[in-house]
């Protein structure tokens, strides 16, 4: 049967494209950011099992364009941004309902000389942490949650209406302060039955529009802040997770535009309100789909009480996230604002800790009796909405199946309610305050990001973080004008 739930083999495509004269494909950078391009049906044809060029600067400049300072291994000015090959995901089949349902595939990038991934590839790193549980009979599973502002694209004379979107507010503030931008909403008011009428059009068109591009919404609210709505994604296979959570952000910004409205994903928006947060839920299964971090008979002598329904893999598993947080802060926290977020007071996690049920916490373990036993998952709560979501898992993953093979034991004692992260009773160490400190931390000689990743990767993706930092160096900010332009 052809539908839009994949094109698992090229010989389908003729017919599932036959009413078409057009495909749109997309591949994944390092910043989470889709790039690609609008092709013929009959050029995608041609290509759909061989691949094609597709130019490599994608992975040799920064989200605005601006190759990096530093030059890296996979595109540069010395090999000419040559091509790298582009493999549509057939089974990634989509049609896209806000563009008349033209057909779209996700792309992945192979190294033209080893034909294997390229190794700062989102996609490809995410498979080859999955590969390595997959040789042993396992899969995983996650979930993703999304917070994020929306803004009022401001209105600009000289621009029709119908084209107030994300560039006009770009616009606007090149001539404004950010904080002149117009929320959707005003003040604060989570889980509202009444504010998402006030935008019922677009509040309702995100959510269908998801599930007819096969990234399904499980729950979907307001969120405390001006203008903030949350989604929580529903739950399925990892890798099929990570193309849906970073196609939700596609949907989010495509129908923002159709309603003069800038859905924004940055950590922390907002002074004094808190961020956006990006949490990622795994877990672990067997071929049958039996999850395998719950015990089944509770353990009455656990290390910790908060662990009793916690599996023998699931301990270690824990081990080797609170392990190597430190390690991958980059990842989960990509950008200068991200830190910005992971202050204290604000709901957000700043040390290495753990707890049953525990929403302070960095890593918030799900379990019996507070959940069902198929349900028994950790959730990553340092991640912010601005990561990719893509490497983010890959993290997790590399990072917990570590701590399996390892046989790694849980180092931490979990924070007990009522504790605060930061506080005398946290015994984990603090978490990077800065994007130079988590890069600094990442890059060093025999760091676990380098155990789990690979030097060559560690060296691209350190090398986009610094050069992140050497433009936030380089920056002179509003705040600083304002406090010493008439004083010192």
């Amino acid at each position: 049967m052809l539908d839009s739930r994949g094109a698992s083999t090229s010989d389908t495509l003729e017919k599932l494209l036959e009413h078409d004269t057009k495909v749109k494909v997309g591949g994944i950078d390092v910043d989470g950011i889709l790039r690609g391009k609008l092709m013929s049906k009959k050029k995608f044809l041609s290509i759909a099992e061989s691949g094609f060029g597709f130019c490599s600067v994608i992975f040799g400049w920064d989200m605005h364009d601006q190759t990096y300072f530093k030059e890296l291994k996979i595109s540069n000015a010395e090999n000419g941004y040559r091509d790298i090959i582009a493999i549509p995901d057939l089974d990634s089949f989509r049609r896209i309902p806000w563009e008349d349902n033209v057909p779209f595939f996700l792309l992945s990038f192979m190294d033209p000389d080893t034909g294997g991934p390229v190794s700062a590839c989102p996609r490809g790193l995410l498979k080859t942490a999955s590969d390595k549980l997959e040789k042993h009979g396992y899969g995983a599973m996650a979930g993703a949650e999304y917070e994020f502002f929306q803004f009022r694209a401001p209105v600009d004379p000289t621009v029709p209406t119908s084209e107030r979107n994300s560039s006009s507010t770009a616009r606007f503030l090149r001539e404004n302060p950010a904080n002149s931008l117009p929320p959707l909403t005003e003040g604060m008011f989570g889980y509202s039955l009444t504010r998402p009428v006030h935008n019922q059009e677009y509040y309702y068109g995100i959510y269908d529009a998801c599930e007819k591009f096969r990234c399904n919404i499980e729950g979907w609210h307001t969120e405390s802040g001006p203008g903030v709505f949350e989604a929580a994604l529903a739950f399925g296979e990892i890798k099929q997770m990570a193309d849906k959570a970073g196609l939700f952000k596609y949907v989010v910004k495509s129908m923002g535009s159709k309603f003069g409205i800038t859905p924004c994903f940055m950590a922390k928006p907002r002074e004094g309100l808190p961020g956006n947060s990006g949490h990622m839920h795994v877990s672990i299964v067997d071929k049958s789909g039996k999850n395998l971090f719950y015990r089944g008979q509770k353990d009455n002598n656990p290390p910790h009480p908060d662990l009793a329904n916690l599996s023998d893999m699931g301990r270690h598993f824990l081990a080797g996230l609170l392990d190597g947080l430190p390690d991958v802060m980059p990842i989960v926290a990509p950008t200068v604002n991200s830190y910005k977020r992971l202050v204290e007071n604000f709901w957000a996690p700043v040390t290495v800790s753990w707890g049953l049920e525990h929403r302070a916490a960095s890593i918030r373990l799900i379990a019996p009796p507070t959940s069902s036993p198929k349900a028994t998952r950790f959730e990553v709560r340092v991640a912010g909405a601005d990561a990719n979501p893509f490497l983010v898992l890959a993290a997790i993953l590399s990072l917990g199946w570590r701590g399996v093979e390892k046989k790694m034991e849980i180092k931490v004692p979990p924070l007990g309610k009522g504790q605060d992260v930061g506080g005398s009773a946290d015994k984990g160490i603090r978490l990077a305050k800065s994007l130079k400190e988590a890069t600094a931390t990442m890059t060093r000689e025999g760091s676990v990001a380098r155990e789990v990743f690979g030097d060559e990767f560690v060296e691209h993706f350190g090398g986009t973080r610094e050069h992140e930092i050497r433009l936030w160096d380089e920056a002179v900010t509003d705040w600083e004008v304002k406090r010493y332009i008439e004083t010192v």
